[in-house]
């Protein structure tokens, strides 16, 4: 019984697979709040609003811990992949959460976005031992954590610039309110919201010495005055807005060479090639998604579709789609793939890579190879070496020179490679991959792949 590399900061339990199944075992210091939790009602309330994973009591342990088997969630992203709607929807379902847990006197321990996943549009709470008793009285633990984690990166996002919440990837346990105040322009500090849970939280901390040995303090907040902050994070929260700007990628689709009819036959030709696939996909993964307009042929056919681009605008139109639509098996994310998630946290596993989450069963590469070879000079036997480790199977689309999009791409700079034909891609996935069916995109030069791994 190995924890997961993630799973090792609480005393009172871990997460470990076995067999390939996933288990949660619960130390004995922490089954007394796990009772708690069940009897107290909060957790059929949780999971019967779609806010918490549901789990099975696989009973005790010889020590006088128990395991259960939690809800496999179809993919764990992590909260530097997420748009700023994504990170605005985990900051208030966490907030709903400590609202449901103080009805049934309990309290959230800690207030980590890494403990948020994304079930399609519904982000819920993974971590079934972040409840402990509340006592009439006590401030609310994780109130700091709640604001590195959640507040500050929106504010910044909001408030300056969306590539800041890249901040979130370097510093995992939130972005520190005093270097989130020094950011933050100077008018921020009018807002009420965003001076007390930000650059007066910071100055506290500061003149407190945390992160140093400091004085002992004591804190009385009441229930009430509980909710009362609650109410203000969440007024504060609700204050901060982004509003995606048509960007060359949000707005490809308007702005591409096909003409309708050649899109709707890419559409039915990638259909038929998804429909071609055995067994069915059960996690597909697109890449340089866009707006998921492709991504909805896998998610609509059953399969958990996550739609990764590198434009947080593309994104966040993608998951405002999925919001309006309620969708459950479609998760729009942000990833640069010149640039991707990186094995990171402690000892360099505790959050895994974009590959230590695959393969999955099949990847659509769409539009995607000329951006990587030609924008960014990668050569294509190492797009297709990559293609291999992220899929089992391949969806590719392969645009020849002679195509409007490549020779925009090379407008401004020298013609700097020669193997760049269809023969050249050819020959880079034949180590890699069988051919299973190769098919021009109807009035277009482009050709779609349907590529299984060798």
């Amino acid at each position: 019984m190995s924890p997961h590399p993630a799973s090792f900061r609480d005393p009172d339990g871990f997460v470990y697979n076995e067999a390939g199944t996933l288990y949660r075992y619960v130390a004995p210091s922490g089954k007394a709040g796990l009772e708690r939790l069940v009897s107290s009602g909060l957790y059929d309330t949780l999971v019967e609003a779609g806010l918490l994973v549901g789990h099975i009591d696989r009973g005790p342990t010889e020590e006088g811990g128990c395991v259960l088997q939690p809800e496999r969630l179809p993919f764990i992203a992590h909260p530097y992949e997420w748009c700023f709607g994504q990170l605005k929807a985990a900051a208030k379902t966490t907030l709903a959460l400590q609202r449901s847990a103080l009805a049934h006197n309990l309290s959230l321990k800690d207030a980590s976005a890494f403990n948020i996943a994304f079930r399609g549009a519904r982000p819920l709470l993974f971590d079934t031992l972040s409840f402990a008793p509340y006592h009439e009285g006590e401030p609310w633990a994780a109130y700091r954590q709640f604001c590195q984690h959640f507040l500050a990166p929106l504010a910044l996002m909001s408030r300056c610039d969306i590539r800041l919440a890249g901040l979130l990837r370097t510093y995992l346990d939130g972005i520190p309110l005093d270097l989130a105040s020094r950011l933050l322009p100077r008018s921020t500090r009018l807002s009420p919201g965003l001076a007390m849970h930000i650059h007066l939280h910071a100055k506290a901390q500061q003149a407190g010495g945390e992160g140093d040995v400091a004085k002992p303090r004591t804190v009385t907040v009441s229930k009430n005055g509980m909710l009362g902050l609650l109410d203000s994070l969440e007024s504060t929260i609700d204050s901060l807005r982004w509003e995606p700007e048509g960007t060359v990628w949000a707005d490809y689709y308007e702005a591409t060479n096909y003409t309708d009819a050649a899109l709707l036959a890419k559409e039915q030709l990638v259909g038929e090639l998804l429909d071609a696939i055995t067994p069915r996909p059960t996690l597909v993964w697109d890449l340089g998604a866009n707006t998921g307009r492709f991504s909805r042929l896998a998610s609509q056919r059953g399969a958990f579709t996550v739609a990764w681009d590198f434009d947080p605008a593309a994104v966040e139109l993608g998951w405002r789609d999925v919001i309006q639509h309620d969708e459950r098996n479609l998760l729009p994310l942000t990833l640069d793939l010149m640039n991707p998630s990186p094995r990171c946290g402690w000892a360099e596993t505790e959050r895994e890579s974009l590959l230590d989450r695959g393969p999955a069963d099949v990847v659509l590469a769409l539009a995607l190879v000329h951006h990587l070879a030609l924008a960014n000079n990668t050569p294509l036997p190492r797009i297709l070496a990559f293609l291999a480790k992220a899929g089992r199977q391949v969806i590719v689309e392969f645009v020849p020179k002679s195509d409007s999009q490549v020779k925009r791409l090379l407008a401004h700079r020298p013609d700097i490679f020669p193997s760049y034909t269809q023969d050249g891609f050819e020959s880079a996935l034949e180590p890699h991959f069988n051919c299973l069916r190769r098919a021009p995109v109807p009035g277009t030069e482009r050709i779609l792949y349907l590529l299984k791994g060798k």
